[in-house]
């Protein structure tokens, strides 16, 4: 009876090396590396896409901070300016944008 049981636990154990022997040969195979490889970038292509609409929404709420704050009349960083910082300044001819 020993016998029968060590035989069955030896046949479980084997089965399940074999298993994850052939799991990792198949991983490293040419067509398990092309399909590792397509998961990645398709994975990544979806944070890049994620990351720019982010980005793209981020960038429509400054600008309707920009535009209302620019129809009020007001400085959007008030704090952040400093009046005596530029009370000497005098801008150059000819660096202006238009």
């Amino acid at each position: 009876m020993k016998r029968l049981l060590w035989l069955g636990v030896g046949l479980a154990v084997g089965a399940l090396v074999v298993r994850a022997v052939s799991k990792r040969m198949h991983a490293l195979s040419p067509g398990g590396l092309a399909a590792s490889a397509r998961d990645t970038a398709g994975g990544l292509a979806e944070s890049v896409r994620s990351f720019v609409d982010d980005v793209r929404d981020a960038m429509a709420e400054r600008e309707d901070q920009i535009h209302a704050a620019f129809v009020e009349g007001i400085a959007l960083d008030d704090d952040a300016l400093d009046d005596d910082e530029f009370e000497d300044f005098e801008p150059e001819e000819g660096n202006h944008r238009r």
